[in-house]
């Protein structure tokens, strides 16, 4: 799966258990913690990604 889409699949599934814990569901708060730390990883995957890009010999 490529990183970006990841990352925006990751928020989609995070919402619902932000909402819970921030009504003080102490399980949501954990899943969404640990789901951010997964956000951070892809996050850093796109970054990668770009700076191979970047970086590339570019073709003349």
């Amino acid at each position: 799966m490529d990183p970006l889409e990841n990352i925006e699949q990751l928020i989609a599934d995070i919402k619902e258990d932000y909402r819970k814990a921030l009504g003080g569901n102490q399980a949501a708060g954990t899943r969404v913690r640990k789901t951010m730390q997964d956000i951070k990883e892809a996050a850093q995957q796109v970054r990668e990604k770009i700076l191979e890009v970047r970086n590339a010999p570019k073709a003349e």
